[in-house]
């Protein structure tokens, strides 16, 4: 059973998720402001992380990167009822993986919270051959790691996809359109602007060697050239 780490502070809302989400199997540990939220975080191993934006005591992006300073793994999804893109994709670059805009159907919820959990699963069970070499970086999928002599980084669960699916493609020109239905199942103008956070990520890591890199293809996608 997943153990689900939910915050929430609007009492009905998350009644009602927490109940649908406990009948779909899941096991939820809820919290109504993200500072006891963070408390109790600590103590416990999560397999999936729902935190609302907006909340007392500590907002759920600097929730987020409390989060994300001690455990770069664990999934996080973002539960916001803000619509600007901008604060979209700034959750984005402070390490979550995906968001959904309140009102949200359980449904929804539920099947992209299931492909989080079951791709964690397969990464857990991939055997070495997901091990890549590019340039002076090791990739290892299944550990989230991309290391070298002097770096040595913990991906999150989107940035070992994204840089997974380049790897797979390599020195060959990938549609855009492809990698987000691939990762996030769907394509649309709002996931390509994330899909953008996470390859600016990825450059900036794999910087310091000038024979890496992700080349934007004007209208098309991108070349990973490793």
């Amino acid at each position: 059973m997943a153990k689900i780490f939910y915050v929430e502070d609007d009492e009905n809302l998350s009644f009602v998720t927490k109940d649908n989400l406990e009948l779909e199997g899941f096991e939820i540990d809820h919290f109504l402001d993200g500072k006891e939220a963070w408390k109790n975080f600590k103590k416990e191993k999560y397999d999936l992380c729902l935190l609302d934006v907006m909340m007392p005591e500590l907002d759920g992006f600097s929730l987020a990167e409390k989060i994300r300073e001690v455990n770069h793994q664990v999934p996080i999804i973002f539960l916001t009822a803000k619509t600007m893109q901008e604060d979209k994709i700034e959750g984005l670059k402070i390490g979550g993986d995906d968001y959904m805009t309140k009102p949200f159907s359980i449904e929804e919820l539920v099947l992209r919270m299931r492909v989080f959990l079951k791709r964690q699963t397969v990464i857990k069970s991939d055997d070495q051959n997901q091990i890549f070499k590019l340039g002076k970086f090791t990739f290892d999928y299944p550990e989230l790691q991309l290391q070298a002599t002097d770096f040595e980084k913990k991906l999150t669960h989107r940035e070992a996809e994204v840089l997974k699916y380049l790897c797979d493609f390599p020195n060959q020109v990938i549609k855009r359109e492809d990698i987000l239905v691939k990762i996030w199942g769907r394509d649309d103008y709002f996931l390509g602007r994330s899909l953008d956070v996470f390859i600016t990520r990825l450059r900036k890591m794999l910087s310091s060697d000038e024979e890496v890199k992700i080349e934007n293809i004007h209208g098309v996608g991108f070349r990973f050239h490793c």
